[in-house]
């Protein structure tokens, strides 16, 4: 059965570590984190993300996930990763996920709040956790090319501290997601965390903080963010990259065309698991369930 991410993080934020949130596109990335996280007696925190839930992939993913955390004794939860619109998130309570992220990032504070507060009204209502984000992560390199950003720097969309209180007062959501210095995607310089933006927005702000962006993010400084109050951190282009190196080394020795896929993925299995066991020790969720 699957538990929402504000029971995860409420015991993230008291015991002071951080919840590694991994987005799953397949059945493979899904058995590589929920056996890992088992092994690690971690919680598992699965993400959905938009453009793997177009058509009947919001139902199967759904549908999968749910029923694979019956044969698991860790807490499993579900989460909707960056929906901008209401449509998709009733999508998303209607086919089961236990947790949903507005992310309304992009548009005026005003804008961004009352939508916020429309979302967490509908999901609140269905017993569902809600995450919003303030301030606006951007892209690095993204898997599909045509979001790469060219030109972004972090620093031009800081998540304000002076703004944090009033979001969270117009909106009763229940974790925030903040710009410290992460951007989605491969990183094509190392990011340099601001650790002294999150700790303003730590002395005033008493929900759980996300962190999104950590694939390619030091372990350093993603183990100092933690210290500083970030319980949750969004992974995906790590675990995508360690599947595609474990697939192109087995599809280039393969002089069999019909391999099986049990084979096919052996690889790339083990090298995703190994992503996952790094995050979830990095970051201190092992033995936390």
């Amino acid at each position: 059965m699957l538990v929402t991410m504000k029971d995860l993080l409420r015991d993230a934020q008291k015991r002071h570590y951080a919840l590694p949130a991994f987005d799953v596109s397949n059945y493979e990335m899904m058995r590589a984190v929920l056996d890992t996280c088992e092994e690690e007696k971690s919680p598992a925190l699965l993400m959905g993300l938009g453009v793997d839930l177009q058509g009947k992939g919001m139902d199967l993913i759904a549908s999968m996930i749910a029923q694979a955390s019956r044969f698991y004794s860790i807490p499993v939860c579900l989460h909707l990763d960056h929906a901008t619109d209401l449509a998709l998130i009733q999508r998303a309570v209607a086919a089961g996920f236990s947790s949903v992220m507005y992310d309304g990032s992009v548009l005026p504070f005003a804008q961004n709040a009352q939508n916020t507060a429309e979302v967490v009204r509908l999901a609140h209502a269905a017993g569902l956790t809600v995450e919003a984000e303030l301030g606006h992560v951007g892209n690095a390199m993204v898997g599909n090319e045509t979001d790469t950003a060219i030109n972004e720097n972090p620093e031009d969309t800081l998540t304000d501290p002076a703004d944090v209180v009033r979001f969270l007062e117009e909106t009763q959501v229940d974790a925030l997601a903040i710009a410290v210095g992460t951007a989605h995607g491969v990183y094509k310089k190392t990011p340099t965390l601001r650790i002294d933006r999150l700790d303003e927005i730590t002395a005033v702000c008493h929900c759980p903080l996300v962190l999104h962006g950590g694939s390619g993010t030091p372990d350093d400084q993603m183990k100092t963010a933690i210290e500083h109050g970030i319980t949750k951190i969004n992974i995906y282009s790590d675990v995508v990259a360690a599947l595609n190196e474990g697939l192109r080394g087995k599809l280039d020795s393969a002089s069999n065309p019909a391999t099986w896929p049990v084979f096919t993925f052996e690889a790339a299995r083990e090298k995703m698991r190994e992503v996952v066991r790094s995050k979830l020790r990095t970051f201190g969720s092992s033995g936390k369930a």
